[in-house]
């Protein structure tokens, strides 16, 4: 049985003016046409919302990209994940638990890889023991949380993406030490599947 693609919301909002005005174009100027339904369909792959299998245990990674922070903040650790162009922009839930505040915090809009970045917009979804920065790039500007205070999670649940955007920090939980963290700067990780910290017992 034929299962149908799931976007992240808003992607027709984006794609379905190219593709609507590529199909006529394509009699009238076939190379622009063209060019209108491949920017549709780009747009489209971007706000792709695959389906994800969490593993039995472990912290999992709150986006898919390649690793680009992973450091120690006083007693606590962050690890974050840059999200390019071509990869999938809804991020999820390291570990279960329960929304305590969402909170969106103004600011610049650095490439998400620079040290600058640290002070651009983002979105931090706090959940008490961790807590999920949805952080904007110089091209993102469009932050969408799916939770709200007093939500209910559960490891690898869809909280929320960032259209044309691009990183995506987890503040590990206190009882995480740097070296309990199992992934290394430039790996690549997938949202909700790859584990960054096994759990202690």
């Amino acid at each position: 049985m034929s299962v149908s693609p799931r976007f992240a919301p808003g992607a027709w909002r984006f794609a379905a003016p190219p593709l609507l005005l590529g199909a006529p174009l394509l009699v009238a100027s076939p190379a622009v046409g063209l060019l209108c339904l491949l920017a549709g369909a780009a747009v489209l792959a971007f706000f792709r919302d695959p389906e994800r299998a969490p593993p039995p245990t472990g912290v999992v990674s709150p986006a898919d990209g390649k690793i680009s922070v992973i450091r120690e903040e006083g007693d606590r650790v962050r690890v974050g994940v840059f999200m390019n162009v071509t990869d999938v922009h809804v991020n999820r839930a390291p570990l279960d638990g329960y929304v305590e505040s969402v909170r969106h915090r103004p600011g610049a809009n650095r490439p998400a890889f620079s040290k600058e970045s640290e002070r651009n917009e983002r979105v931090d979804v706090d959940f008490g023991t961790h807590e999920v920065s949805l952080v904007a790039g110089w091209f993102a500007r469009r932050i969408h949380p799916y939770v709200e205070a007093g939500d209910a999670v559960t490891r690898g649940d869809r909280i929320g993406h960032i259209a044309f955007g691009s990183r995506a920090d987890v503040l590990l939980p206190a009882w995480v030490d740097i070296g309990d963290v199992l992934v290394e700067n430039g790996q690549r990780v997938r949202a909700g599947e790859t584990v960054l910290v096994e759990r202690r017992e």
